[in-house]
C-alpha cells in the first residue's frame, strides 16, 4: 500500500477531491504531525476511511532510542516489515537565552536519514555494511524519519531542520525515491524544508552525481572521499574500481552549486592508513579548481574493527596543512561517542541483543 508520505501535494490534489482536501490532510500530516486519520477534526468520515484504506500513515515506529550528553538523539525505527533503520538527531547549537529571559537565538538541528535497509557499497570502514544490502526505503519511509524525529522532540513545524542523506545506505543508489524525498521536503505546505538545507552525501556513483545534477534540485552535495588515491579508496570503498576519484571529480565539477556555498569533502581519518602529509598534498591536488570545503572526521572505532582513530595531534597537523594550501578545512566534532552514534551501532547491538 503507498503511504501518505509519498507523495507531494499536488500529487495528491490529483487524487483526493474535492482537491483543497489534500490541503487540509497535509497540515495535519507536516503541521501537526498527526500518525492517524481519525486526530483529522475537519475531514469528513468517508474521506478517512478512503485514507485509511489506500494510504498507510503510521509506517514506521520508534523501537529504540538513545541519548547523549550532547544532546544527540540515535533512533532505530522499525518498518512495516520488521527491519529496522536509523536516524540520528544532531543538536548543533543550543538555544540561546539573554540575561532578561528573551531567547536571541533558537536550537539548531541536524538530521541524518537513512535512505536504504543496509547497503550495497560495502566500505570496509563502516558497521552498515556488515548486515548487507536489504532493500531501498520506500519515499514515505525517508520522509517519515523527520516527521517522526521533529513530533518526538517537539520541534515546531515552522523550524526548519538541516537535512543530511547520510544515515544507512548509499542515497544515489535509491535515486528515484530519494529525489522524491527531496521533491517532498521542499514543499511550503509541508515541511519547507528547502534545497539549501538538505545535503546529500554519496560514496560517489558518478554517473548518478552527473544525473542529479541535472534535476536542478538547489540541494548541497557532500562527497565521502577519505582517500586520495584509488588503490587505498578501493580498499576502503570497493565501490571505488566501478567509479574513481577521476570520475568523481569530473561529476563534482559539473553539479550546480549556489556560488555562495561549497561542496563538502567528507574526509574520514583513519590512524596510519591516510593521516600523513603526503596525503594532505594529493587532496589539494585532487580538489584543486572545486569551490569546496574538507571535512575531516575521525574514525568512530566499533567492536571487531582493525582500524584505529587517529590522534588529536596528527589530525590538526593534517588541517593545518590544508588551510596552510588554502583549502577550507574543519574538523567534525564528534557527537554521540558515549551512545551508538556511528551508522549501523544501534542496529547491530540491537541485533546482538535480540
Amino acid at each position: 500500500m503507498q503511504s501518505i508520505y509519498d507523495f507531494t501535494l499536488k500529487e495528491l490534489q490529483e487524487q483526493l477531491k474535492p482537491s483543497f482536501r489534500a490541503k487540509q490532510v497535509y497540515d495535519w500530516v507536516y503541521k501537526k504531525y498527526s500518525t492517524s486519520y481519525e486526530e483529522m477534526k475537519n475531514i469528513p468520515n468517508d474521506l478517512k476511511e478512503n485514507l485509511t484504506q489506500n494510504y498507510n500513515i503510521d509506517i514506521l515506529n520508534i523501537a529504540k532510542k538513545e541519548k547523549s550528553t550532547d544532546g544527540s538523539i540515535k533512533y532505530l525505527f522499525k518498518l512495516h516489515d520488521g527491519h529496522t533503520i536509523e536516524t540520528v538527531l544532531l543538536l548543533m547549537k543550543k538555544k540561546k537565552i539573554s540575561e532578561d529571559g528573551v531567547v536571541e537565538r533558537s536550537e539548531k538541528y541536524t538530521v541524518c536519514i537513512s535512505s536504504q535497509v543496509g547497503c550495497k557499497v560495502g566500505c570496509t570502514f563502516c558497521l552498515t555494511a556488515k548486515g548487507g544490502y536489504v532493500r531501498n526505503l520506500t519515499v514515505g519511509e525517508v520522509v517519515a524519519q523527520i516527521v517522526q524525529v521533529k513530533k518526538d522532540n517537539d520541534i515546531p513545524a515552522n523550524k526548519a531542520v538541516n537535512i543530511v542523506y547520510m544515515g544507512m545506505g548509499e542515497p544515489l543508489d535509491n535515486y528515484k525515491n530519494v529525489v522524491q524525498a527531496i521533491k517532498i521536503f521542499k514543499q511550503e505546505e509541508g515541511l519547507a524544508i528547502m534545497g539549501k538545507r538538505q545535503t546529500l552525501s554519496t560514496s560517489g556513483i558518478s554517473s548518478k552525481i552527473a544525473k542529479l545534477g541535472k534535476e536542478d534540485l538547489g540541494i548541497q552535495l557532500a562527497i565521502s572521499l577519505h582517500a586520495v588515491d584509488d588503490q587505498l579508496r578501493s580498499e576502503l570503498i570497493p565501490m571505488n574500481k566501478a567509479y574513481n576519484i577521476a570520475s568523481i571529480i569530473a561529476a563534482v565539477k559539473e553539479f550546480p552549486i549556489d556560488a555562495r556555498k561549497k561542496v563538502m569533502f567528507e574526509y574520514l581519518v583513519i590512524k596510519d592508513k591516510n593521516d600523513d602529509i603526503d596525503s594532505a598534498n594529493k587532496l589539494v591536488k585532487i580538489l584543486n579548481g572545486i569551490n569546496s570545503k574538507v571535512n575531516l572526521i575521525f574514525f568512530n572505532p566499533y567492536p571487531g574493527t582493525t582500524y584505529e582513530r587517529p590522534s588529536v595531534e596528527s589530525m590538526i597537523k593534517f588541517q593545518n596543512h590544508l588551510i596552510k594550501k588554502g583549502v577550507i578545512c574543519t574538523i567534525r566534532e564528534s557527537k554521540g561517542l558515549d551512545i551508538s552514534a556511528a551508522c549501523g551501532q544501534l542496529k547491530e547491538k540491537e541485533t546482538n541483543e535480540d
